[in-house]
């Protein structure tokens, strides 16, 4: 009984290959090749410029639907607890993003404000709970309603995840703050900074080809 699971939780964890014949394209010459099964933890590359084309990466669907799941996880704690508090002679004023970003609207610079809002809260959230509302039901075989769609929206907003970019510009900030306050990283600025990485591994834990073919084979 425990064998018969193992091997059929097994089956469920490779990579599965739709019918037919497939091809990548590289991204860098565009040199079109023919797209085979690969074995865990190997990549393909460009037979012309040598740029990896997809890679097969171990325990792929596990690591990227923990990670998202990490990644909202802490996304509500950055946005719940205060992301730094400033204490200047008898001033003190804690602040949150989402406070940041309605401050600066008030403030007369409502594009800067929306803009935090869609870099920093919306973006994350649609590519981290895009993917784990795809990678998680895949693990068992399953394709949720709607995943095609919430895939492509995945992807189209990961350009636009500056988790990073927002965190350096705040660094930065604080170096001049800190001449005239007293600054104190909150819980919200420690979960912002691993909120980052949770996305960077939630992202690279997946290759965008074995995501598609995974898919389509669980739709048909």
């Amino acid at each position: 009984m425990k064998a018969g699971f193992s091997k059929t939780w097994k089956a469920l964890l490779s990579w599965p290959k739709p019918p037919g014949e497939r091809y990548a394209a590289c991204e860098f010459c565009d040199t079109l090749h023919e797209a085979g099964t690969l074995e865990e933890g190997a990549a393909a590359s460009c037979l012309r410029c040598g740029t990896v084309l997809y890679q097969n990466r171990v325990a792929s669907l596990t690591r990227a639907s923990a990670c998202s799941l990490a990644a909202l996880i802490l996304m509500a704690l950055a946005h719940v607890f205060p992301f730094l508090t400033m204490d200047a002679a008898t001033l003190r004023k804690s602040l949150t993003l989402l406070g940041a970003a309605v401050a600066l609207i008030d403030e007369g610079a409502p594009i800067l404000g929306i803009t935090i809002v869609l870099f920093t809260i919306v973006s994350p959230f649609v590519l981290a709970g895009g993917m784990l509302y795809v990678s998680l039901p895949l693990m068992f075989g399953r394709l949720l309603p709607g995943s095609f769609t919430i895939a492509k929206w995945m992807h189209l907003s990961e350009p636009w995840n500056m988790v990073e970019v927002f965190l350096l510009g705040v660094l930065v900030s604080l170096l001049k703050l800190g001449q005239v306050a007293d600054v104190t990283f909150g819980i919200g600025f420690w979960a912002f900074a691993g909120l980052m990485l949770c996305m960077a591994f939630a992202v690279a834990g997946i290759d965008r080809e074995e995501l598609w073919d995974r898919m389509e084979v669980a739709r048909r």
